[in-house]
């Protein structure tokens, strides 16, 4: 099936390749966006609508116009040191602005949801490799923000039939291979783009945040997912309703952890280039070290990470850094 899919946050990292994969597969992705953390130069893929979560009329009258078949909500504020000093903004933008979206989405009856989760909703539990099923924990307000977003899609889903699909995914890296949209924040806070900006002198330094985690080489250990492997799974999770399966939660990540000094070392293999840094102290609100397990997406979605290596992932961001930025 195909049809027109509203996409929240389309202008941003995430967003604007879920659209991009949207459109090769045959919907159209209609991007709505406030453009506080995205990129107009990003909506290539079909039309674009500016508007805030907030905003209840307006999202009824993008709904009325569009008539989508599905949403796909990745707009959210998402920075966890952020989230921790003003919870506030974390609450507000992403619990209420998603309840409004919900609610328009039901009103419109749009009732195929595909929410853009995350692994901070299960919280600092180590040497545990999370799944679906793993308690939730969340020790921060952006983690806490999303599970409640997860709750309130459960209730709609109970009392409204809207059906859904969650996707609690790890650290998401790299970027389109054909360098058409990419990874960019104003301010920078992801590990790959930061280093590179290092590498390539602009900026001083990379700063490791703790280097006396209880960990091989003392520094925090993520679990790393293509971009583009990551929005393949979220048009599986969409075809997923489409087929009537039903609501469902997947973690999205491959069951490898990298440390900070491994990506620094993969880095240099990949650009021929040292990385300048420097050693911080930890930050608050930053989990020793967070793993997936996947086998649900692989088994159920069909959904293969292929590209989810240190190598590919870290030379298409590369390949971004050197050939294009948006500019507001």
């Amino acid at each position: 099936m195909t049809g027109t899919v509203l996409v929240t946050g389309g202008a941003g990292y995430i967003g604007s390749h879920a659209c991009k994969a949207l459109r090769a597969a045959g919907y159209t992705p209609v991007t709505y966006d406030n453009l506080s953390t995205g990129w107009e130069e990003a909506v290539k893929f079909g039309p674009f609508e500016k508007g805030d979560l907030l905003d209840r009329d307006r999202l009824d009258a993008v709904f009325a116009s569009h008539r989508p078949a599905a949403v796909m909500h990745f707009a959210a504020f998402s920075q966890v040191g952020e989230s921790m000093k003003e919870p506030g903004k974390y609450w507000r933008n992403n619990v209420l602005g998603s309840l409004a979206l919900v609610e328009a989405a039901v009103a419109a009856e749009c009732r195929n949801f595909v929410f853009s989760s995350t692994c901070a909703t299960y919280g600092d539990q180590d040497n545990v490799v999370l799944d679906e099923n793993t308690v939730q924990m969340p020790i921060n307000s952006y983690g806490a923000s999303k599970r409640a977003v997860e709750n309130i899609l459960e209730n709609f889903g109970q009392s409204h039939g809207l059906n859904h699909v969650i996707f609690r995914y790890f650290n998401v890296a790299g970027g389109d291979p054909e360098a058409e949209v990419g990874e960019f924040h104003q301010p920078e806070t992801h590990l790959i783009p930061l280093m590179l900006d290092a590498i390539s002198g602009k900026r001083d330094a990379l700063t490791i945040f703790g280097t006396d985690y209880d960990t091989p080489d003392g520094t925090c250990i993520r679990d790393y997912v293509h971009v583009c492997d990551l929005v393949d799974a979220h048009v599986l999770g969409l075809k997923w309703l489409e087929d009537g399966k039903g609501s469902r939660v997947f973690n999205l990540g491959t069951g490898k952890g990298f440390s900070v000094r491994e990506v620094i070392d993969h880095s240099r293999a990949v650009t021929n280039m040292d990385v300048p840094y420097v050693e911080g102290d930890r930050r608050p609100g930053d989990c020793m070290k967070l793993v997936s397990g996947s086998e649900r997406a692989i088994t159920e979605l069909g959904w293969s990470p292929a590209r989810s290596n240190l190598a590919q992932m870290i030379g298409d961001a590369w390949r971004w850094h050197r050939t294009g930025h948006y500019h507001k």
